[in-house]
């Protein structure tokens, strides 16, 4: 599901919100989320899951064209761990 069809699902499930309201609310909720991963912080949604940032430290890899080990600079990436709730309910489903 891409934002466009989160703000129309959230739109049709409200009728008395207008599509325009509902993306400025989904559209901040994406933003201060984004805020508190650029700050560092930790986001978490209770029941669904936590954001997180963390270090991949540096590391070697090898290049698959020529077997030459290659060092990778230390990078942050985003990392996402879903809640009990959401857990459960993602296993209920299969």
């Amino acid at each position: 599901m891409i934002k466009s069809e989160l703000i129309l699902r959230i739109a049709a499930q409200n009728p008395h919100l207008y599509e325009r309201d509902v993306e400025l609310v989904v559209n901040a909720i994406l933003n201060r989320i984004s805020d508190a991963l650029m700050a560092g912080d930790r986001l978490e949604l209770r029941g669904f899951g936590a954001f997180a940032v963390r270090s991949h430290g540096v590391r070697t890899i090898r290049d698959p064209r020529t077997g030459e080990a290659v060092l990778v600079a230390d990078k942050l990436v985003i990392a996402f761990k879903t809640g009990k709730t959401m857990h459960a309910r993602r296993n209920a489903c299969q």
